[in-house]
């Protein structure tokens, strides 16, 4: 976590992106689990390196935001923070771990504090727990205590504790955008398949997303659930079989990244408060 006071010295309005970076990323967990070794990604667009979290954070920075990285371990974003310096950019990175409320409670603390109150707030956290698990283990009498204890902390306590550390302040000032980066399977319970993490708890995600937008919509901010439907391109993901098979169904995080940016600049009179973004060959989940 930097310890710089003025870390925001140009007084940019602050972008905080929660799981700026990607299990999917050259060395992220999930790339080690399915390659079973760290990538090269040097001959990959700066844009897709991170994922999803990588790209927002660019593209905002890109249009003059100050951004937070927010990451498990300061090293996983040492790289993304280079490229947006080189980029002209301005950042800072915040160690959060999203299963601990004293750790929530010091990271955007110290955001308020080198940096200022965030005027955007994208909850990109994600998880891998139940990817390893066999095929004999799909049904949920299978799955761990702890597992879920994970899957819930991402995707329901988590965003509900960073909720509580940023909605006040865009309240009073009556203005502010809390987005969700999500997927299909925030839409319906559906059963767990080999190979995919645990994801019943995102129709939680979803929902405290429409909670939000009733609450605090009036008062000027502006909550969105994108459903982001489909297979990110990254590192990780751009050398499974299935991607190399097919590669019009893996969508560009630099566009998803753009997706975001569009919501956060809708006008007042017609903000949108669900997005689902899905790759033209394929059919829309439901």
């Amino acid at each position: 976590m930097s310890e710089n006071p003025k870390a925001n010295a140009k007084g940019k309005p602050v972008a905080v992106v929660v799981g700026a970076t990607s299990k999917w990323q050259a060395d992220g967990r999930n790339t080690k689990l399915a390659h079973g070794k760290a990538l090269d990604d040097g001959n990959l667009p700066i844009g897709v390196r991170w994922g999803v979290g990588g790209a927002i954070s660019q593209k905002f920075a890109r249009e003059g935001f100050f951004v937070a990285l927010t990451t498990r371990a300061e090293a996983n974003a040492a790289a993304l923070a280079k490229a947006i310096r080189e980029q002209g950019g301005d950042c800072m990175i915040v160690e959060l771990d999203l299963t601990s409320q004293d750790s929530v409670g010091a990271a955007f603390a110290a955001i308020r504090r080198e940096a200022g109150d965030p005027e955007v707030l994208v909850y990109n956290a994600g998880y891998l727990e139940g990817r390893d698990l066999p095929p004999e283990k799909e049904l949920l009498e299978h799955i761990p205590v702890e597992m879920f204890d994970t899957a819930q902390h991402i995707a329901s306590r988590g965003p509900f504790l960073v909720a509580k550390e940023v909605l006040p302040a865009m309240r009073k000032k009556g203005q502010g955008s809390f987005f969700f980066s999500n997927n299909a399977k925030s839409l319906r319970g559906t059963k767990r398949m080999t190979g995919e993490s645990l994801y019943y708890p995102r129709v939680m995600m979803r929902t405290l997303a429409q909670v939000l937008s009733e609450e605090y919509s009036e008062h000027g901010v502006h909550v969105a659930n994108v459903v982001i439907d489909g297979l990110i391109d990254s590192p990780g993901t751009r050398a499974l079989p299935r991607a190399q098979n097919r590669p019009d169904i893996v969508m560009n995080p630099v566009k998803i990244a753009e997706a975001f940016y569009y919501l956060h600049t809708q006008d007042r009179s017609c903000w949108t408060h669900e997005l689902q973004l899905t790759p033209f060959p394929t059919k829309p989940s439901y």
